[in-house]
């Protein structure tokens, strides 16, 4: 299972809206089939693994991290395929949440007479998944949030220098998760400020969709982020309180506009997040500024952190922090994280974790 987990680890955010899942086909204790879903609308996991194994399959077992489909989605059933491979056993990492399928793969190949046995390193086969669980049962996107802040948790200078706070292996790091989520998010005060490119600069196999939150079309039209719309598409995420003739500024630039609800003269986060849902947008990376992430935070939008934290002290009380707004009065309303991993660079250190 660890090896199906590692096969699966290889198209991380290549199959999205569809989860990772790797598999493996053994018999007589040697490997006789592996494979993984590489993307969305290829074949899943399982096919690739029958395919290598051909008909050897007969009798052995499958090790699979996810349970297989029982429906039709751009593929055919991976249930059918596995009944008439001979399969004799199948090893499933976790049950797969989506309604249509949750639990049905199983009990159709355990009618045809196949063995199953479920929940084998199951929460590293949850983890390589987290953000398809939420958005398979929530219908809105997994959201991480990534700070690089000095010691002493500032993100920029009392005069806004931001550049740069963190080292230049943490920065690639970041370029490549660039390539494992579906979008990467800003407000548009961080355009004006920092004016970022926000694509990654290192060959992956496919780039973000750029989001900007702006409630009133405020983005500057000259900025960076309207360049590489081909490859790394622009949506600037407003309401219908900005004008048309701003509307068709941005439209010319190559923008796509999504129009969100107005709740106390900001954008409706909740909402806007059920728009992204809808088309398919399934892990999204936030990186600013302070409002945007403090507003996320406390609508309870947020479901992970990774605060590259560099060997600096900037000092200041007017120097900018990461999470701005008002923030919690008590203590004891903190959010709190868990699961933290530590992961040193050559300067900085990471701080992952997940908010509780």
């Amino acid at each position: 299972m660890r090896i199906a987990i590692k096969l699966a680890a290889r198209a991380r955010g290549l199959t999205n809206p569809n989860p990772a899942v790797g598999a493996l086909i053994v018999k007589d204790d040697k490997i006789i089939g592996k494979g993984y879903h590489e993307r969305a609308g290829l074949p899943h996991a399982e096919i690739n693994a029958l395919n290598e194994a051909g008909k050897a399959a007969k009798d052995a077992s499958l090790y699979v991290t996810l349970e297989p489909c029982d429906h039709f989605g751009r593929t055919p059933p991976c249930t059918d395929a596995i009944i008439r491979s001979g399969i004799r056993k199948v090893i499933v990492g976790m049950k797969d949440p989506n309604p249509i399928n949750n639990g049905r793969g199983i009990k159709k190949i355990n009618r045809c007479g196949i063995k199953t046995k479920i929940g084998i390193l199951g929460e590293e086969a949850l983890s390589l998944n987290r953000p398809y669980l939420k958005f398979i049962t929530k219908k809105i996107p997994y959201v991480t949030v990534k700070i690089a802040e000095s010691l002493d948790g500032k993100i920029a200078t009392r005069t806004g220098d931001s550049k740069w706070i963190s080292s230049e292996d943490s920065r690639r790091y970041v370029h490549r998760l660039r390539g494992r989520v579906d979008a990467v998010m800003v407000g548009f005060d961080t355009v004006k400020k920092d004016d970022p490119l926000l694509i990654s600069k290192l060959p992956v196999q496919k780039q973000p969709i750029r989001i900007i939150v702006d409630t009133y079309l405020n983005t500057p039209l000259d900025a960076k982020v309207f360049s590489h719309i081909r490859s790394s598409p622009v949506m600037i995420a407003t309401t219908k309180k900005a004008s048309m003739a701003k509307r068709r500024l941005y439209e010319d630039k190559g923008a796509k506009l999504l129009f969100a609800k107005l709740k106390n003269g900001k954008i409706d986060l909740k909402n806007l997040f059920k728009t992204l849902g809808k088309i398919q947008i399934m892990h999204i990376m936030v990186e600013g500024g302070g409002e945007l992430i403090a507003s996320l935070v406390k609508e309870k939008l947020v479901d992970q952190v990774l605060f590259f934290i560099a060997p600096k002290i900037v000092g200041g009380k007017d120097a900018i922090t990461p999470v701005e707004g008002r923030g919690v009065g008590r203590i004891s309303d903190a959010v709190i994280l868990k699961n933290l991993k530590i992961k040193k660079f050559e300067k900085d250190i990471l701080i992952n974790a997940e908010v509780r």
